[in-house]
């Protein structure tokens, strides 16, 4: 009866699907294509038996990665169908495994309980694997009658979220026991989705220590270093709305005028907005997207690009990692500490508890209070190489020592595969 009133709430929101997905396009035009596939009109199976797995965005796509890639080398005979909710994380699932014959792209549908059935009846997949927490009750459901075991990998489930989960009760409770196998990342995210109804659930740490530090992106990030021509370099990585100014403001403030500030807001459709908040706060800048020449006289370099933070990284003296200044949970300093980039975060990183947490206590990062604070370390850091160095390894070690959630993540994959 629950899940039956879920799925009323969803029939009766359709007009308003419609307008989020009109007012989206309005920055992302791509929100309008591909629309038969979020009604369930995935890309109906070929001759390969097929692996279905779900990364909702950039952040979960680039994640799978390792994981992708290990699936294609041990079962040559099979595809995988990759789904996304976001047309971002479409776009990146193409720049990794556009060149890939066995990847297929789709969107997953919306959570009607018929989207669903005909999303896998089309697809057919002998496994269900969802990154992270994309867990939808109807998809649940239709997997169960259809016989598709379904994981959840990667799992991390913050506080907050587990109490939202809460509240619904025995929907959410039915909704996370149909996972055959749940695969927490640590043992507070274990604890927290066992509360919430699963059941099977081990901590096999976090797959995005395994990612690979593309050989292509470390030499594009020594190109943009050698276009900053000897400046110290700031990174402000994967930034989110409410923290560009207050950034720029601190950067005006505290930063000595030999300082570049390399700026990389997290979503394309702001990159725009972004460059015309540059200029509202008087800043000579220059776009990633014009080409690799940056002025003497620039002190903002806008990364409007998609697919080369490795390569912003490779550049940074030290980095500032975005959606950690708002109530936003923080993006991703994995990827900065294995590139050997010093990292300062904000008071707000419950998405990566754990990682900010070691990363801290390993002396590869540090926590600012706020934006001004984190200019301020910004500029004695640059003024002390010994310290920057010692971060630097730090970061690298603590990535290191983290690996291999992937490998045990592909035995509990391939465990079910042969049952």
């Amino acid at each position: 009866m629950i899940r039956l009133l879920y799925s009323v709430l969803w029939h009766l929101a359709l007009p308003l699907i419609g307008l989020r997905l009109l007012y989206r396009a309005r920055k992302q035009p791509e929100y309008l294509q591909h629309l038969a596939e979020r009604f369930g009109a995935a890309p109906l199976i070929g001759e390969r038996p097929r692996i279905w797995l779900h990364a909702v965005s950039v952040g979960e796509t680039r994640a799978a990665q390792p994981l992708i890639k290990a699936l294609l080398a041990q079962h040559p005979q099979h595809e995988i169908l990759l789904s996304h909710m976001t047309p971002t994380g479409r776009a990146a699932s193409g720049e990794l495994f556009g060149k890939e014959e066995r990847v297929t792209r789709s969107y997953l549908p919306y959570d009607f309980p018929w989207a669903q059935r005909r999303f896998l009846a089309r697809a057919r997949p002998q496994l269900g694997v969802v990154m992270e927490t994309e867990v939808w009750p109807n998809l649940m459901h239709a997997a169960g009658i259809a016989g598709v075991p379904m994981l959840l990998v990667n799992a991390r489930l913050s506080a907050r979220s587990a109490r939202g989960y809460q509240k619904l009760g025995g929907l959410a409770r039915d909704t996370f026991a149909r996972f055959a196998k749940v695969l927490a990342q640590t043992p507070d995210d274990a604890q927290r989705l066992a509360t919430c109804g699963a059941s099977g659930v081990e901590v096999t740490g976090n797959v995005k220590f395994d990612l690979e530090l593309a050989p292509a992106l470390l030499a594009l990030g020594a190109e943009f270093k050698a276009a900053a021509a000897g400046r110290p370099v700031i990174l402000a990585a994967s930034t989110r709305e409410g923290e560009e100014e207050p950034l720029l403001a601190a950067f005006s403030r505290h930063a000595p005028p030999e300082v570049l500030l390399v700026l990389v807001p997290r979503h394309p459709q702001r990159f725009n907005e972004v460059a015309a908040r540059i200029a509202g706060q008087n800043l000579i800048y220059a776009r990633r997207s014009a080409g690799l020449r940056i002025a003497p006289g620039t002190r903002v370099w806008l990364g409007d690009s998609m697919g080369e933070m490795l390569a912003y990284y490779g550049m940074a003296d030290v980095a500032i990692i975005g959606g950690s200044w708002q109530p936003l949970g923080g993006q991703n300093l994995i990827e900065a500490c294995a590139a050997g980039a010093p990292v300062l975060v904000g008071p707000h990183t419950f998405n990566f508890t754990e990682a900010a947490a070691k990363a801290i206590e390993a002396g590869a990062a540090r926590r600012c209070s706020d934006l001004n604070e984190a200019l301020q370390v910004c500029a004695a850091l640059l003024a002390n190489g010994a310290t920057l160095q010692a971060m630097s390894r730090a970061g690298q070690g603590f990535a290191a020592s983290n690996r291999g959630a992937t490998a045990r993540t592909l035995q509990t994959i391939n465990a079910v595969l042969k049952a």
